[in-house]
């Protein structure tokens, strides 16, 4: 009497298939998905906190606008590459804040930067921060139905750096 294997083998391929099929599905696939959704959101994080910096570098060593759009046109304009570089640039969602402050010379703290002193030949700040609002990470968790991810402002504050002024033109360039 001769045995045969081979039936039983293939019943037991067929349940190794499942199971690969079950784990492949769910496991590998959305492991596979969140890996590539952190590294985008990590990408962008770290180029929305560098693209700060760079703003108020810029700021720090170019002539102060009150309202600091030259600042906001130049931030425009140098967004770094990322997946969501529509929303820094004109018309998107994300706003590029710029303030700038002036210390107190009594108390030394840092208040809002007015120019009212007529008798003043050159108004520059003291300080300018820059940071950025209303931005959200939505790639992938809107096909998931997930929030999206706020992020921070990554505010960055700086020293006034010669503003690009001449002092002895009294001049200052864009």
């Amino acid at each position: 009497m001769a045995c045969n294997p081979k039936p039983r083998l293939s019943r037991r391929a067929g349940q190794s298939a499942v199971e690969f099929a079950l784990l492949y599905g769910a496991v590998v696939i959305p492991l596979t998905f969140g890996i590539i959704y952190v590294a985008q959101m990590y990408w962008v994080w770290h180029s929305s906190a560098e693209f700060t910096r760079q703003g108020a570098r810029y700021a720090t060593t170019h002539a102060w606008e009150p309202d600091g759009q030259n600042v906001i046109t130049w931030m425009q304009a140098h967004v770094p590459v990322n997946i969501d570089v529509v929303q820094f640039q004109v018309g998107g969602s994300a706003q590029i804040n710029i303030q700038y402050f002036q210390r107190d010379p009594t108390s030394g703290q840092l208040l809002p930067f007015s120019c009212d002193s007529p008798d003043t030949p050159i108004c520059i700040p003291d300080t300018v921060s820059v940071s950025l609002s209303n931005y959200e990470f939505r790639r992938f968790v809107s096909f998931v139905h997930l929030p999206p991810v706020i992020m921070p402002g990554f505010p960055v504050s700086m020293p006034m750096q010669g503003a690009g002024c001449d002092p002895e033109q009294n001049t200052c360039l864009p």
